[in-house]
């Protein structure tokens, strides 16, 4: 049975479609942020975060009350570290007094706490940390346009850094929509989304690369094709057991990480998506072949490969 005979699946056949699902989903993301934009943590806008220590887990919702009732309206209550440790994190201007009035506000439920630190983030840094972390994510993508082109042709490091900027978008996108809170953590999860995006591609684009010079037969699409059958279930086992991990860490990891883990979960389903899809339609629609991967000869090796190949002078003599 030949290989195209045991091919089940025509991923390059719904390329068409995934394209339009691509475009609409990241024109859907710019628009969300450039009309409702990223609800910024208090790592980006500043404010004031208030560690306290109780003696017994105390009830999150009950904390809450109490600041509502007090008059705080910006704030954000989890757990850090342990079930007993407290971080409230609140969007208030610069106040000395500030821990001290929040002690006495959770004081009225009579559970026995101490302060443990009172820090205070200034909106300048904020400011600092966007531009630091936007440019931070542009030089990442510029490094891989480099290194993917030198490693393997350029076209690839175009196929490669399009499906990053992609999943990049959506994740943004979609917590933009929901306006879930964007601070360091999302932003490492970001990163590290480019990293498992950037290695799930490279598998794709390495077996690519083999495939153009091994077969002999075929277009580019087919080509392509068979290189995505050929790695699609390296591709599912590795996002599977990924997102075991990211799920375990979203459920069981607590509110401190709730978002990191999400942006990751999210990050790893479009990448996979993006690796399998993106990356290969770009190639297609930057038209590469066999001739752009075709390594050319050493020079002053060629004449001399040519005359290794020659017959014999008595051979051609019979």
């Amino acid at each position: 049975m030949s290989e195209v005979e045991k091919k089940t699946i025509d991923f390059m056949g719904a390329r068409k479609i995934a394209s339009a699902v691509s475009i609409a989903l990241v024109v859907i993301a710019v628009a969300l942020l450039a009309t409702r934009g990223l609800n910024f943590g208090l790592d980006f806008t500043g404010g004031t975060s208030v560690e306290i220590e109780y003696q017994q887990a105390p009830a999150l919702d009950e904390i809450r009350g109490a600041l509502d009732s007090a008059g705080y309206e910006q704030f954000v209550v989890q757990n850090f570290g342990s079930d007993t440790t407290v971080l409230i994190r609140m969007a208030e201007a610069e106040n000395d007094q500030l821990a001290n009035e929040v002690m006495q506000a959770l004081a009225g439920s009579g559970a026995e706490m101490q302060l443990v630190s009172s820090e205070f983030v200034g909106s300048q840094v904020g400011d600092e940390l966007k531009e630091d972390s936007g440019l931070g994510m542009l030089i990442a993508l510029a490094v891989v346009l480099i290194y993917v082109g030198m490693r393997f042709q350029f076209k690839f490091g175009i196929a490669s850094v399009v499906p990053l900027a992609h999943d990049v978008i959506i994740v943004l996108g979609v917590f933009s929509l929901f306006q879930w809170t964007f601070d360091l953590s999302v932003l490492a999860a970001l990163l590290a989304v480019i990293g498992y995006s950037l290695n799930d591609t490279i598998v794709v684009a390495d077996r690519i690369r083999e495939n153009f010079r091994k077969m002999r037969e075929g277009d580019s699409e087919h080509v392509i094709n068979e290189s995505i059958h050929q790695t699609i279930s390296r591709t599912i086992n590795t996002s599977g057991t990924t997102l075991v991990v990211l799920f375990a860490l979203y459920f069981m990891g607590g509110e401190a990480i709730n978002n990191f883990a999400l942006a990751l979960i999210i990050g790893v389903v479009v990448g996979t998506y993006s690796s399998i899809y993106v990356a290969a339609n770009m190639l297609v629609a930057l038209g590469v072949d066999r001739e752009d991967l075709i390594v050319p000869p050493k020079e002053g090796l060629a004449g001399q490969e040519e005359e290794e190949e020659q017959p014999p002078e008595w051979l051609n003599r019979m």
